[in-house]
């Protein structure tokens, strides 16, 4: 059960959600705890959202993001508007500060799911509502906080737990850097020469982790950082945007797969996150995507959980 005290360390009525460099670890430790307890019960804040108006502006396509936030806003009791991009104005030119300041007058909160992270500052700086980051070329700070529930659920905690993420230094590294550095996980990052994160951005979760008592490292070898791994993450190696560069990425990936004979290394009962989709046979094999260590359905539900808690929080009165 949540008390008032935690409620009110952690308040973010109002507060956009832009990256998890914005969050304190109580108040990502809160959307966790308020997560749980909505999955729990289904009825609870059935009406907290009643009267409230979500606008969601997409410039990529979507799965779960789409349907995470439109269920989770009518499960609330609240109303989703789904706003494509091409169709908006913006599509025609319309400039991203006047596209903010309209739809501030129209709806209580905006989700945007767009290609640079540029657009989603822009916006947040001349909307008069929260902006929630859906993802961006940089950040994908929703999909994190659901990567961090579905650990908690299996592992118990997140303090001391060790994670390895295998693959591209992408937009879904950098978030869950973000938040395993907070919460004082350790998170070992593997990929080719030339994939790593954008350095900045590691540093800043490296100073994270020294406060919390987790670690952020980097490596090139999968094998070595694996061994002991509770948490075994991967993501596709060609991203949206990126398919240009898919041939020559698909080369240089090709000994950052993960398979069975990579997890030979991993504790016995790790458990394996997939943000999804999934291109079975590239970065992952079948055998280990649908195999029993594998959560990327329960990871992926926990998207409409955590998504729940966070409009909750911010939007109900």
């Amino acid at each position: 059960m949540i008390s008032a005290t935690q409620k009110k360390n952690s308040s973010l009525k109002g507060k956009s959600i832009l990256t998890l460099s914005e969050l304190s670890s109580e108040q990502i430790q809160f959307i966790l705890d308020k997560a749980e307890q909505m999955k729990t019960n289904k009825e609870d804040g059935t009406h907290l959202l009643q009267g409230k108006i979500v606008g969601m502006i997409f410039d990529k396509p979507s799965t779960r993001t789409r349907v995470s936030f439109e269920a989770g806003t009518l499960q609330l009791g609240g109303h989703a508007l789904y706003l494509n991009g091409q169709d908006l104005q913006l599509g025609r030119g319309e400039t991203i500060a006047d596209t903010a300041k309209v739809l501030s007058s129209y709806v209580d909160a905006i989700m945007i799911r767009t290609f640079s992270h540029q657009t989603v500052e822009e916006l947040s700086l001349h909307a008069s509502i929260p902006i929630i980051n859906g993802l961006t070329d940089l950040y994908h700070p929703c999909q994190a906080l659901a990567d961090l529930l579905t650990i908690k659920e299996q592992k118990g905690q997140l303090k001391g737990v060790k994670l390895v993420y295998v693959g591209d230094g992408n937009n879904v590294a950098n978030s869950l850097m973000l938040g395993a550095a907070s919460m004082g996980i350790t998170m070992e990052i593997v990929t080719p020469p030339g994939y790593e994160p954008q350095p900045s951005i590691t540093k800043f979760a490296q100073l994270l982790a020294a406060k919390s008592g987790g670690r952020v490292m980097l490596h090139h070898d999968p094998f070595e950082a694996v061994k002991g791994a509770d948490v075994i993450y991967t993501d596709v190696w060609t991203s949206m945007g990126q398919e240009q560069e898919n041939e020559k990425r698909l080369m240089d990936f090709v000994n950052y797969q993960v398979n069975t004979t990579l997890l030979k290394e991993a504790s016995q009962d790790y458990i394996f996150l997939h943000c999804l989709p999934a291109h079975r046979g590239e970065e992952v094999t079948s055998e280990v995507i649908d195999g029993e260590h594998s959560v990327v359905f329960q990871q992926a539900e926990n998207r409409l959980h955590v998504q729940k808690a966070l409009l909750a929080e911010i939007l109900s009165s």
